[in-house]
């Protein structure tokens, strides 16, 4: 479920043993799972705070606790961390933190969606925009839906079929196009 490097480890190893209270572990979690504004976490885990739906995963002197809400959108997280000359820097990498990972087999609309939300929509992001599947015809076609800075932008046709299109016709085989349904004489992109 979660890889945490041996610098990771010793880095946490060095952290528990100033804790009061012994047995405490590290709690990885994630907040807002699933959404654009999804962030994960690393806290300390008394022994109090453990509940019963917790996954424990023990490493080397500590155990690491996910909750049950976090363990699915933190599949594949890595979490390392980097010695400087100024003290460290702790990383975690969640890649399906925004987004639930889909199977392979899951309905097109599923996969559309969830690369939408993990790949998409980080980049539009920058500029204040997301998008959203409205539909998936029978026909292939991924109708969409922009929002925020995207809406307005004049730049949006370009986005839709130079990197949205590309990327879910190579992502999910099923889709044959996209259609942008927006009404974009409603927005106004600041950005440009």
């Amino acid at each position: 479920m979660i890889t945490i490097s041996e610098a990771a480890q010793e880095h946490f190893r060095r952290l528990l043993a100033g804790q009061e209270e012994p047995d405490t572990g590290i709690r990885v979690f994630v907040v807002n799972p699933g959404t654009s504004h999804a962030e994960c976490g690393v806290s300390y885990c008394p022994p109090d705070a453990i509940e019963d739906t917790d996954t424990e995963l023990k490493f080397d002197g500590f155990s690491a606790f996910i909750d049950e809400d976090s363990a699915p959108y933190l599949e594949e997280a890595e979490i390392d961390y980097q010695k400087e000359q100024t003290g460290g820097q702790l990383t975690l990498r969640a890649p399906n933190a925004k987004a639930r990972k889909v199977d392979d087999d899951a309905p097109a609309s599923d996969r559309i969606r969830y690369y939408l939300e993990s790949e998409i929509n980080p980049e539009l992001a920058n500029h204040g925009g997301q998008v959203s599947l409205v539909e998936f015809t029978q026909s292939g076609i991924a109708v969409l839906q922009f929002g925020g800075g995207c809406q307005g932008c004049g730049m949006v046709d370009v986005t839709l079929k130079e990197g949205i299109e590309k990327t879910l016709i190579e992502r999910v085989p099923e889709v044959k196009g996209v259609k942008d349904v927006t009404e974009h004489a409603e927005g106004e992109n600041p950005y440009y």
